[in-house]
């Protein structure tokens, strides 16, 4: 007997008697660090893992998972997804769900915050169709939002210059003044408080592009100080892509800043072979003591509007100003003779794709414009019997600047080359989309439903052109390491239980450009923050996603992990000479009468109700053998600490008496 009461003493709580919420047993563990996989469980207690390990037979569950001949990962990370508007509109992120990512970055130049009167009237048509309402101006209120709505994934996300630029600038083609580009540092250093993960840019698009290097060195040097990063679509990823990099390099350098180089290419025809050379200049950086980084999605198309077609100095003003240019035939002419000519510093997307052939219309807004959905611009110009730049920028006109467009500008072997360094992460950059709802209504562009299936089937298990772990590895720690995602993107005890569960004989993209708005196949289950939100590739109408916030966010301090801040009720009993009260029974009692927790005081008197649910009006209640009771109203938010001390005051006892 003593020898089986020394066997359970020395065996692991967890492992011999634990109760978890969720365990996982029998799964292929691929921990996300890059080690080869083991035979493993995992069990959670709410949104953290446990244990990872061997458990017993005993070992007990409220619901057990049985991963047997499956990969059990840690969540995937998409290092640029585009959702942060989406999930406003359709929380349940639907398409990142289904091809396992727990997480998503996103951010990229246009920020969700800051807004102002500008902002807001620029996107007036995106969000009159949609019904949403930006009832935010700052990240943290939009955060706030989002917390209070809920998600499908975690949210995190970086400030853009660009949004900064057109708070300030509105969408003026020129540079700030002293004064003005103090108040986009101010901008940048409120978001960085609010949580973001650091700058980013978009350089091809305006009015991004109307920055100079000097203007975003001044911000990124911001970010820096605030422990951000520097994320950037480069000024040019084709013709001068070398130029581009160095740009990119000497904004980390002056700001002192790690670099992350989004949705990396070797973009146009022309260029196609060049992505040795690309890697080559990035890792001579690197060598020289430059932290740099890419992440990319893995197919030959890009995507963004149409409109991007057109060089940015005619978008100058906004929306309406740039509509208008497009009306007058002088400009027109202009943009052809701009288009069609070989060159220059600008990123010609005409040129690369190899003209009209090569640019694919995914998306409208216009309901009655549908019918482009699917179509090369050559196409619509045969069908409309029109020159095809001519109905290019009719179609533009036509949905005011919101058509959405896939440009077929890189070639295979530079996409796997990309794929096979190991500080190339995966990103979609598409939004969150669905098969029903208002996310629904357009075609889009596969990488939205298939990115990580896709690395997982075809460039793992068909081509080996990656080992497994390795390519998990890009997928979880890698982005979490790099934008400081504290506790995620690793299967270790403690951290958050974003875990995606899938089958490595069948993971697979099936949505293809002619039919792209398709699930991929093999994820079987996800899990965001110990919520089971995928379940045998089906959504479960749970969602456990929140916000993300970056390393400075000023309530870190108070609330680690981003959550809305739980307070405490406690305080200490003694008597009415001040020594302390052992086992005082101490209650919160609602307003029918009902105790809702109760603690016993200790040694030094000190009792505590940590992360109590909100309680009012209540009453504290402090009882104990030999002392009065006492109470006391509570008005309690479960967001801020409370203190009650209570002097109780000794009964004395009541001499008995012979009759």
């Amino acid at each position: 007997m003593k020898r089986i009461l020394l066997l359970l003493l020395l065996l692991p709580l967890p492992a011999y008697a634990q109760q978890y919420d969720i365990l996982i047993r029998n799964g292929r563990v691929v921990d996300g660090a890059g080690n080869p996989w083991v035979q493993a469980d995992l069990g959670l207690i709410a949104d953290r893992i446990a244990f990872v390990g061997q458990a017993a037979p005993g070992v007990t569950a409220k619901q057990t998972i049985d991963a047997r001949g499956l990969v059990v990962a840690p969540g995937f990370i998409d290092m640029l997804g585009q959702s942060e508007v989406n999930v406003l509109i359709d929380k349940q992120a639907f398409s990142k769900l289904t091809q396992g990512v727990t997480t998503e970055v996103t951010g990229e130049g246009e920020s969700v915050a800051p807004q102002d009167d500008f902002t807001i009237r620029e996107a007036k048509d995106f969000l009159e169709h949609f019904k949403l309402t930006v009832d935010w101006r700052t990240l943290d209120e939009y955060f706030r939002r989002l917390e209070a709505q809920g998600s499908g994934v975690n949210i995190a996300t970086f400030v853009g210059a660009t949004q900064v630029r057109e708070v300030v600038l509105g969408k003026e083609d020129r540079a700030p003044t002293k004064e003005e580009l103090a108040k986009m540092e101010e901008k940048v250093e409120d978001a960085m408080f609010d949580g973001a993960l650091g700058l980013s840019t978009s350089l091809i698009y305006a009015p991004a592009n109307y920055a100079s290097t000097e203007e975003l060195i001044a911000l990124a040097k911001v970010a820096s100080k605030y422990g951000g990063i520097y994320a950037s679509h480069i000024r040019n990823e084709g013709d001068s892509e070398m130029q581009a990099l160095d740009e990119a390099f000497r904004i980390g350098r002056e700001a002192n800043i790690p670099v992350e180089i989004w949705h990396f290419k070797v973009a146009g025809k022309q260029n196609w072979g060049k992505m040795p050379q690309v890697i080559a200049k990035i890792e001579e950086a690197r060598a020289q003591g430059l932290d740099v980084t890419a992440d990319q999605y893995p197919y030959v198309a890009a995507a963004t509007s149409l409109g991007a077609t057109i060089p940015p100095h005619f978008h100058a003003g906004g929306q309406e100003a740039f509509l208008k240019r497009l009306r007058d035939p002088a400009v027109r002419r202009q943009i052809r003779d701009e288009l069609m000519g070989s060159g220059g510093a600008l990123e010609n997307m005409w040129r690369g794709t190899g003209g009209p052939e090569g640019i694919l219309v995914v998306s409208v807004l216009d309901p009655a414009l549908k019918g482009y959905e699917g179509l090369t611009v050559a196409q619509i110009a045969t069908q409309e019997k029109k020159d095809p730049l001519e109905a290019l920028l009719d179609l533009v006109i036509a949905d005011r600047d919101n058509v959405g467009a896939a440009y077929f500008e890189m070639s295979e072997p530079d996409v796997r080359l990309a794929m096979q360094q190991p500080w190339v992460a995966i990103d979609t950059d598409y939004g969150a989309l669905n098969t029903v709802g208002p996310l629904s209504e357009s075609k889009s562009h596969p990488r939205a439903w298939g990115t990580f299936p896709r690395i997982l089937g075809k460039y793992v298990r068909e081509e080996k052109v990656l080992r497994l772990e390795d390519a998990i590895r890009k997928m979880t720690s890698l982005p979490a390491q790099r934008v400081k995602l504290a506790d995620r993107g690793l299967l270790r005890t403690g951290y958050f239980a974003d875990i995606t569960i899938f089958d490595p004989a069948t993971v697979m993209d099936v949505a293809t450009f002619e039919d792209p708005n398709r699930p991929a196949r093999g994820i079987e289950y996800v899990l965001v923050n110990g919520v089971l939100s995928l379940d045998h590739g089906r959504l479960t109408g749970r969602f456990g996603g929140r916000p993300l916030r970056g390393p400075s966010w000023l309530g870190r301090s108070v609330s680690p992990d981003g959550l809305p801040p739980r307070g405490k009720i406690e305080g200490v009993i003694t008597d009415e000479d001040g020594w302390p009260v052992l086992r005082a029974a101490v209650s919160l009692v609602d307003s029918s009468g009902k105790p809702v927790v109760t603690d016993s005081t200790k040694k030094d008197g000190r009792y505590e109700f940590p992360s109590a649910a909100p309680c009012d009006p209540c009453r504290l209640t402090v009882e104990r053998d030999g002392f009065a009771s006492a109470a006391q109203f509570v008005h309690y938010n479960g967001a801020n600490s409370l203190w009650f001390s209570f002097a109780l005051k000794r009964v004395s006892a009541q001499p008995t008496t012979d009759d």
